[in-house]
């Protein structure tokens, strides 16, 4: 059984290790855990993942940490590997990661785990027979991405961290529309309750996914309601797209929400 710790603008969508306590039971066996975030963009400090990573060391979970977006960081946040930060976690941590967001290779669908002998063969014998293999040009074009230098990643970096300051800024402009600094991956995750239960264009939507659906047919915007992340309430917003587009989107939103 999973269970969900859910975070709020409030905290930065950062989880605390008192949060992860109270939710803990006799029967938790592994921690998932994700930084940066989708959808949030939420980037936990080295301080925190140490706290983190250490709770879970001293109840003897293990691991299993998202790492794909450790390159799209902003504002001078890190995303230190958990496993470097309590280094005795290595014997019971899978780290995940891929070529989808540094190197911009989503299509490709190349990714690698890191961990145990034992964990990795059994994950390998289990994909060996649920999805076969990767294809040899996908290899071959993983190989030459994380083979070469990260420089093409910094330019990209430098365009995500211009168009995450106008999102934010433009978001936090709109009546109704509470938006934290993300400062990782490609993601503003604003709460959007002030918009429910209003006159928009002669419309009024009362849940998220609702509002999703008025502003894709009235204004032509595509985003993702926190309905599918178990967060009613708030929208994800991607700015991995060009600027005049998001500046585009952003505007038809507040004409909207005017």
């Amino acid at each position: 059984m999973q269970i969900d710790v859910v975070t709020d603008e409030a905290s930065g969508y950062l989880a605390t290790v008192e949060q992860l306590e109270a939710a803990r039971t006799s029967r938790t066996k592994a921690l998932l855990f994700v930084s940066p975030s989708n959808p949030t963009g939420a980037v936990y400090p080295p301080e925190q993942v140490a706290a983190i990573g250490q709770w879970a060391a001293d109840n003897d979970l293990w691991v299993v940490t998202d790492e794909i977006y450790e390159h799209l960081t902003y504002g001078g946040a890190t995303a230190p590997s958990i496993v470097t930060r309590v280094p005795e976690l290595a014997d019971r941590s899978i780290v995940l990661n891929g070529v989808a967001k540094t190197y911009a290779m989503t299509g490709w669908r190349v990714g690698w785990m890191i961990g145990p002998k034992d964990v990795i063969k059994a994950a390998t014998n289990l994909q060996s027979h649920a999805t076969s293999n990767v294809a040899n040009v996908a290899q071959a074009a993983a190989l030459a991405a994380v083979s070469g230098d990260l420089s093409a990643v910094v330019q990209m970096r430098t365009a995500f961290d211009r168009r995450r300051q106008i999102m934010v800024r433009m978001l936090n402009e709109i009546p109704g529309v509470v938006c934290p600094e993300p400062h990782g991956a490609f993601y503003a995750y604003p709460n959007v309750k002030g918009l429910l239960n209003r006159d928009l264009g002669g419309h009024r939507a009362t849940s998220t996914a609702e509002l999703a659906r008025l502003l894709l047919k009235e204004a032509e915007i595509a985003v993702v309601p926190g309905e599918a992340f178990g967060t009613p309430g708030y929208f994800r917003f991607s700015y991995a797209l060009s600027d005049e587009d998001l500046v585009e989107g952003l505007g038809r939103l507040a004409k909207l929400a005017g």
